[in-house]
């Protein structure tokens, strides 16, 4: 495939990063930011192996299907715990990270 037939995923890598790096940076903001410890640490996990596979695909890696599978496991573990938040931020980064779950999944497969 080339980076073309990747544009969607690419689309949704961005979004998820960017929305793992803004609950990350508004976790911080916190009043109990001891209580968020795994939500933090997991939108720097799922922030940094989305931009990396973004990057990845834009230079046509051969491991797609490899690292598609170690995204999809860190993206649905980071979406899983947002979900545990009430935060606005938590509730949408949820909502990103399971999105790029499925799509790297499918990319995976």
């Amino acid at each position: 495939m080339s980076h073309e037939d990747y544009q969607s995923v690419i689309k949704t890598l961005h979004e998820c990063m960017t929305a793992c790096n803004h609950c990350y940076d508004a976790c911080l903001k916190e009043d109990d930011v001891k209580m968020m410890a795994e939500c933090i640490r997991l939108d720097r996990e799922c922030a940094d192996i989305c931009a990396y596979l973004e990057q990845a695909l834009g230079r046509n890696t051969p491991f797609v299907s490899e690292l598609a599978q170690v995204c999809a496991t860190i993206c649905e573990a980071c979406g899983n715990e947002c979900k545990k938040h009430n935060h606005d931020h938590c509730q949408k980064c949820a909502e990103a990270c399971l999105k790029c779950a499925e799509e790297c999944k499918r990319l995976a497969s």
